[in-house]
This record gives structure tokens, sequence and C-alpha cells, in this order.
């Protein structure tokens, strides 16, 4: 496979309740920068994904942010990196989607888990084969893990979906591994 040309980031438009969320956020952003990859966001200047984002283009990394005219009043965006204003949620979703060659799970909301559920149902049914990695900071992302064991378990899920959760708990291994997943 091709060399990693973008990482898409999804996370929260919230800090959330701990710091070590904060210092994962701006970790993940140079470390996209120093790889030479593309960080592809969802365009707002807020939260962990104003972070990650705000930290790669300080690292003059390249960063696409992808937003809806709507969420600018609310969530603003990063002066001097790509803003692509489109119209809905969903365009933002679909357009994240296409521009990542692979994705990076950070901590977030109701917004991360439909992006979460989204690339992996996709992954599952064999759309893409695009390297999901899990940053499992403080053991965010363990409840998932659960409820998806919980899903096979139960028989609404094959293995294989549970297989395929990549948890890692540093940015710059996060990293590595989807690097490596598309030199494979």
């Amino acid at each position: 496979m091709a060399k990693v040309r973008s990482i898409g980031v999804f996370c929260g438009s919230r800090l959330g309740e701990r710091t070590s969320y904060e210092l994962a956020a701006e970790a993940v952003g140079a470390a996209i920068a120093k790889s030479g990859t593309r960080l592809v966001y969802g365009g707002g200047d807020v939260g962990l994904m104003g972070v990650s984002a705000s930290t790669a283009a300080a690292h003059r990394g390249d960063v696409l942010g992808i937003i809806p005219g709507f969420l600018i009043a609310r969530e603003g965006h990063l002066d001097g990196v790509e803003v692509r204003i489109v119209e809905t949620m969903s365009e933002r979703k679909k357009q994240l989607i296409a521009e990542s060659d692979a994705y990076l799970i950070m901590p977030g909301g109701t917004g991360t888990l439909e992006e979460v559920f989204d690339v992996v149902s996709r992954q599952q049914l064999g759309l893409h084969d695009k390297p999901i990695v899990f940053l499992d900071i403080d053991g965010f992302w363990r409840p998932l893990v659960d409820l998806i064991a919980h899903t096979v378990s139960e028989g609404f899920s094959p293995q294989s979906i549970a297989d395929h959760l990549v948890l890692e708990s540093d940015p710059d291994k996060a990293i590595a591994r989807l690097l490596e997943a598309m030199a494979d």
C-alpha cells in the first residue's frame, strides 16, 4: 500500500475532564506534522480537535479542516490552514472519511462515536481497508471494547470486528502503528 497521505483525527469538540486528553491531542498534532502526513479533522478551533490541528499547524504540518458553515459561529476555524466549508454534518463526515487514508480515534462524545461506528462498520462491510487506531488515554475506550465484545457474545457482531479494534495509549506509537499498517 502507499504511504499514508492523510490521517483523519476523530475527537471531541470539548477538552474533557482530564488534562491528559489535551496533552495527548498536542502530541498527536506534533506527531502527525513530524510524520509528513496531513491531519484531516472536523474544522473547528475548539476542544481536542482544535488542539490537535493547531499543534500540527504550529509544527508546520499540513492540515485540512472540514466544517459545516452553521458551526463556524459556535466552533470557529483555524486561520492559516485549509478550511473546506460544507452544508451539512453528513457532508462533513463523508468528506472526512474520503480525505483520510487512516483514522486515529481520540476521546470524544457522540459526534466522535458516530464517526467511529461509521468507519468501523464500513471496514466490517469491506468498503475500505484503511487502518484505524484508538488512542486509549487513561482507558477511555475500554467501555467501547467491552460493548463490542458484548455484541459479539450476543451474536450481533462477528468476532472479526472485535479482533480489528486496535488500542494504543501512546500518541507517537499510535501514529507509528497507522504508518506501519499502511506500509504493509
